[in-house]
C-alpha cells in the first residue's frame, strides 16, 4: 500500500473513491434520491479539483498496486461549535474501502492528516463524527478526542445525528 498526497489530477479518483466509502459506509441510512443527490453534490470532480487546489486543505490517498482504496482529507475547521477559533484545524473525512480495512491502513491516513495539521504547532483539532459510528469514535478517543458536541448532518431530507470531537492544542 502506497500512501500519498493527492494532487488537483486525482479529482476524478477521489470522486470515485469518496462516492464508493460513503456509499458502502451510510448508503443504507438514506432514500437513494437524497443519497444521490448528495453524491452528486458534495462528491463530485468539480469539488474535488477544487479543494485539491486549496492550499488551506490536505489530502491524502492510500493505493493498492495504484488503486485508490483509501484517502483522509483535513484543514481549517468549519464544525458548527461556539468554541471553535479561526486557528484550529479539522479532520474532515477518513474513508477505507470496507475490503481493504484493518492492518492500520486507517492509522496510516490518520497519522498523515494529524501530522500536516500539526506541522506549525500545537492547535486544537476537530472531528465530526456519526452517533451510531462506535468504531470511529473509539479509534479517535484513543487518540485524545473528546465529545464536546452534536450536530444534524444533512444528506437530501435526512438528517444524521453527527457527535463533535475536540482534542485541545494543550496535549
Amino acid at each position: 500500500m502506497e500512501l500519498r498526497r493527492a494532487l488537483p489530477a486525482d479529482a476524478e479518483a477521489l470522486s470515485v473513491l469518496s462516492a464508493a466509502c460513503f456509499s458502502e459506509t451510510f448508503g443504507h441510512l438514506y432514500p437513494p434520491e437524497d443519497l444521490q443527490h448528495f453524491l452528486d453534490e458534495a462528491y463530485a470532480v468539480a469539488p474535488w479539483a477544487s479543494l485539491l487546489s486549496d492550499a488551506a486543505y490536505a489530502t491524502w490517498l492510500l493505493e493498492d498496486d495504484g488503486v485508490a482504496v483509501g484517502y483522509a482529507t483535513a484543514g481549517g475547521c468549519s464544525l458548527p461549535h461556539a468554541d471553535v477559533a479561526p486557528q484550529d484545524g479539522e479532520l474532515k473525512r477518513l474513508y477505507v474501502l470496507r475490503d481493504h480495512q484493518g492492518g492500520g491502513r486507517g492509522s496510516r491516513l490518520f497519522d498523515a492528516a494529524m501530522a500536516w495539521l500539526l506541522r506549525d504547532g500545537p492547535r486544537t483539532l476537530w472531528i465530526g463524527v456519526w452517533s451510531e459510528n462506535l468504531g470511529a469514535q473509539r479509534f479517535y478517543a484513543r487518540h485524545g478526542f473528546e465529545r464536546v458536541g452534536d450536530y444534524d448532518f444533512v444528506v437530501g431530507n435526512t438528517r444524521d445525528h453527527e457527535f463533535i470531537l475536540r482534542r485541545p492544542a494543550a496535549r
